[in-house]
């Protein structure tokens, strides 16, 4: 089993900067890939940023160039440094980390971000 922890999240005005951090614990040396999701009231969750373990990253087109994720390996937590916020970034987001030897996804709690404008 892998625990994930979310913080960082809070309430800024539009324009501002947030990061958030996933800290993981447990079995951790099962996880490959890592990421974070969002979900906007009334909206799918949607793949906003993900990092392999040796540090390749995706984005969604809608943050590329805002946000950047990252990972330190050793301390088993990534993180997500979002710039730019607009008020359309409003929503929950959650922390994932991939066990794919055993196809598991493992989800944290989730960390409100609200832009407001």
């Amino acid at each position: 089993q892998v625990q994930l922890v979310e913080s960082g999240g809070g309430l800024v005005q539009a324009g501002g900067s947030l990061r958030l951090s996933c800290a993981t614990s447990g079995s951790t040396f099962s996880i490959n890939a890592m990421g974070w999701y969002r979900q906007a009231p009334g909206k799918q969750r949607e793949l906003v940023a993900a990092i392999s373990s040796d540090g390749i990253t995706y984005y969604a087109d809608s943050v590329k160039g805002r946000f950047t994720i990252s990972r330190d390996n050793a301390k088993n937590t990534v993180y997500l440094q979002i710039n730019s916020l607009n008020p359309e970034d409003t929503a929950v987001y959650y922390c994932y980390a991939d066990a794919s030897f055993i196809a598991t996804k493992y989800w944290g709690q989730g960390t409100q971000v609200t832009v407001s404008s």
